[in-house]
């Protein structure tokens, strides 16, 4: 599909380009330097449609449904790996956010419930977990996404993950419109920014496709300890350049992604444990959920 270069709905157009080195210097509150942004993601797979990953390729390759095996590796996060990572959080005083299917509210409500009484945040993650592509009525499917959370929560999501981090070139109208405030699909940059829309700027977070165990352990098959070394090398790093006087310092945000039926598993919910007690013996760093990000990004007034 030849897209126009003067759409306003190219990424390219709704997320003007800002050089690293010519944004203002920000500073978090308590002169701490990184906001780390755990997100814990909970998915609602559907046994009648493909599975979204597999961990075991079907015989001769041919695609079976119902893929069983593949359905249980992920039904098997939401029965036990949710559970390892509930503890994990509580026990260390932590509360990160949930990226959500809507449906899970329904299907799952065990989870949905119990995340919402241990005061975690809600951020939609579509309905079921199917491409953003693949849905008909975009702003249906969002408006069912949130009525679905806030019958649990009591509030509407602030904040909302792409399944996949899938868009299509309308979709930052939709969720705008809707009354979404931030978006967690644009990867680009080690602080929030703004991204355009028809009715007014929604706000980029820095979630994470390096800091995320499917395309680090799922896809590309490293030893599980990776995740733990990236992330602390890469929190060593933007905590350095964040205190520093260079033109890349200023407050930074570090995400993190992690799922029930990946790192929930019991051969490695020691390495999420051994990072979140890494990220707590540091002194600058501030453990915080998208919606206060948000707060504090918006405190600050930039407006790149």
């Amino acid at each position: 599909m030849d897209i126009a270069f003067d759409d306003p709905r190219r990424p390219e157009n709704r997320l003007a380009y800002r050089a690293a080195v010519d944004r203002p210097r920000l500073a978090l509150p308590g002169g701490k330097h990184v906001a780390v942004w755990p997100v814990v993601n909970v998915e609602h797979w559907l046994i009648d449609h493909p599975m979204p990953r597999q961990i075991l390729v079907p015989p001769t390759a041919a695609s079976l449904l119902p893929d069983i095996p593949n359905w249980a590796w992920h039904e098997y996060g939401m029965r036990v790996g949710f559970w390892r990572f509930l503890e994990a959080f509580e026990r260390r005083g932590l509360r990160p956010t949930l990226s959500i299917n809507g449906s899970v509210c329904t299907a799952y409500p065990r989870i949905a419930e119990t995340a919402h009484a241990a005061g975690w945040e809600f951020m939609a993650h579509g309905f079921h977990q199917v491409p953003t592509h693949r849905v008909e009525d975009q702003p249906g499917m969002i408006a069912r996404t949130v009525a679905a959370i806030t019958a649990v929560t009591g509030r509407p999501p602030r904040g909302w993950l792409g399944p996949g981090l899938t868009e299509t070139l309308d979709t930052p109208d939709h969720l705008h419109a809707a009354g979404l405030e931030y978006v967690g699909d644009f990867v680009v940059d080690d602080r929030p920014c703004r991204v355009a829309t028809r009715t007014g700027p929604l706000v980029a977070l820095p979630y994470s496709v390096e800091l995320n165990d499917i395309p680090l352990l799922a896809i590309q098959h490293h030893r599980a300890d990776e995740f733990v070394d990236r992330a602390l090398a890469n929190l060593d790093r933007i905590a350095a350049e964040a205190a520093g006087p260079g033109p890349l310092g200023g407050a930074k945000v570090m995400g993190f992604a992690i799922h029930p039926y990946i790192t929930g598993v019991p051969h490695r919910i020691g390495l999420l444990e051994r990072l979140l007690d890494a990220i707590l013996a540091r002194h600058d760093v501030a453990v915080m959920q998208g919606g206060e990000i948000l707060d504090w990004y918006r405190a600050t007034g930039d407006e790149s």
